[in-house]
């Protein structure tokens, strides 16, 4: 009973979720609409990738500002191979790449709501 009661629940917060894409569906979205991407590159052990993850992502609100504005993938260190010759030295990182496929923006950390919502507000 507990079991079925918390996958029930995991299924509807993931309804909220961020929807992430591989790299390449990103690239023909983005001929389609004109958003950045945004490379979030993870580990699968990642403590603070699981946290923004759950705190961030997750959120209903959040993941529609963030759909609004940017194409959303993730890439894990432990099994994706990183795009565009991009290193990571601690993850999470973001990248947000352009038509061109230019980083224009990198944000290393793990953040809250507001404080990533303010580092990315204004990447164009």
């Amino acid at each position: 009973m507990n079991k079925i009661f918390l996958i029930l629940i995991s299924g509807f917060i993931s309804l909220f979720a961020l929807e992430f894409h591989t790299y390449e569906e990103a690239l023909k979205l983005q001929k389609k609409n004109a958003k950045l991407i945004m490379i979030d590159v993870v580990r699968s052990d990642c403590h603070y990738c699981k946290d923004m993850q759950r705190e961030v992502f997750d959120n209903k609100e959040m993941s529609t500002w963030l759909e609004k504005r940017f194409i959303p993938v993730k890439l894990n260190l432990d099994f994706d191979e990183l795009p565009l010759g991009i290193h990571v030295y601690f993850t999470p990182t973001f990248f947000f790449v352009d038509s061109d496929q230019q980083i224009i923006k990198k944000i290393p950390g793990s953040w809250n709501i507001q404080d990533f919502k303010d580092l990315t507000k204004n990447i164009k």
